[in-house]
């Protein structure tokens, strides 16, 4: 059966998505920053309290995947730290200035993440060979690769998800990005295995009282009282769906 991953970006986020049939659990922090690595407090209570498959992001900024001495010292030990607390995967990507996976970092992340299941997220959509690029992971051996197909949507980019997903030898390729109810067959049909998706809404803030002409963003015309959570009703009605396009063969 198809498995469905699901974007969290808080600890209740991530339990809805349990309680509405996700398979699996991307953890991350910074939704507008496309997501960032999450905080302990948020690490140590999904350990505790979620029960299904949960994979932190290792990302320590926005922006591109090519980082500082610095920056990839902090995944390293931020790595570490996730791989000791027991989480059975975790998701990075680094790549070099040229836009090549940069194996060197790549080979150092994965002896810091010895007995977890790596997926490579979509810094291979930014990388400048994906055929390459599948080889090189395959021999560093990840589990998966999180891709929109180099587009930006999966669904626009389903031609180079389904060559990619023929060649694989090794690494899941997994459908991200733009990834819907509406749209869920289309994946299917093309042999996708896994979907990820971010199934999210936007509720509005508990706070009564709102400051105005005072902001906490550089941002200056986002809203401040409203916020991102996963819609539980849109995981079991995805998660139904896969379902039944499973079953229906065999009922035919």
């Amino acid at each position: 059966m198809p498995k469905l991953e699901v974007c969290c970006y808080s600890v209740e986020c991530a339990l809805t998505a349990q309680q509405a049939g996700a398979d699996r659990i991307e953890l991350c922090s910074a939704p507008k920053e496309g997501g960032l690595t999450p905080g302990y407090g948020t690490l140590k209570l999904a350990r505790e309290r979620v029960t299904i498959p949960v994979h932190p992001i290792v990302r320590p900024r926005a922006g591109d995947f090519c980082y500082s001495d610095i920056e990839f010292e902090i995944m390293l030990n931020e790595l570490a730290f996730i791989r000791d607390m027991g989480f059975p995967g975790v998701v990075v990507g680094v790549l070099d200035a040229e836009g090549h996976i940069d194996l060197a970092r790549m080979r150092l992340i994965m002896q810091q993440c010895s007995g977890m299941a790596v997926t490579f997220h979509r810094a291979f959509d930014m990388c400048f060979n994906p055929h390459q690029a599948l080889i090189q992971l395959t021999d560093l051996g990840v589990a998966r690769i999180l891709t929109s197909g180099q587009q930006q949507s999966a669904e626009a980019g389903l031609a180079l998800l389904r060559e990619l997903t023929g060649r694989s030898r090794g690494p899941i390729i997994m459908a991200g990005a733009g990834v819907r109810l509406t749209n869920l067959h289309k994946f299917q049909q093309s042999g996708i295995r896994e979907l990820h998706s971010s199934a999210r809404q936007v509720i509005p803030s508990g706070m009564r009282y709102r400051k105005a002409g005072v902001s906490m963003s550089v941002d200056y015309e986002a809203d401040e009282f409203s916020h991102y959570c996963v819609d539980g009703d849109m995981v079991a009605a995805m998660k139904h769906a896969l379902t039944l396009s499973t079953l229906s063969p065999r009922l035919a």
